[in-house]
């Protein structure tokens, strides 16, 4: 069973489900239960952070067009503003601007694979 949690997808077993619904009758579980989700999802976006520097690197060698210039800025922008989100401890909002960058970069790659 998959559980929906703000910025993150749980997987867990009927098991667990029954022992999380145990521990919600009790205060100090619900709080307990309330941080293990919270930390479990505030993970450092190391691997996203990689790929979009990896996939900026790539598409900066192929790149030929002035419009390919412009989008390869974009994505740049937007892996600085995700460095400075990690920096900054605001983990959702680093993953979600490097993943940005990672699909910035990947068109401005594919396209200039295809015009080749």
């Amino acid at each position: 069973m998959t559980v929906p949690v703000t910025g993150c997808t749980l997987r867990v077993t009927t098991l667990e489900v029954r022992q999380i619904r145990m521990a919600l009758r009790f205060p100090l579980r619900r709080l307990l239960l309330a941080l293990l989700l919270v930390t479990a999802c505030a993970q450092v976006p190391v691997q996203e952070m990689s790929d979009a520097r990896q996939a900026l690197q790539a598409a900066r060698a192929v790149a030929e067009g002035p419009g390919d210039l412009a989008r390869l800025d974009t994505a740049g922008r937007l892996l600085r503003e995700a460095e400075a989100a990690l920096e900054a401890g605001r983990y959702a909002d680093a993953r979600r601007l490097a993943n940005a960058a990672r699909v910035g970069a990947n068109e401005v790659r594919e396209a200039a694979a295809g015009s080749r």
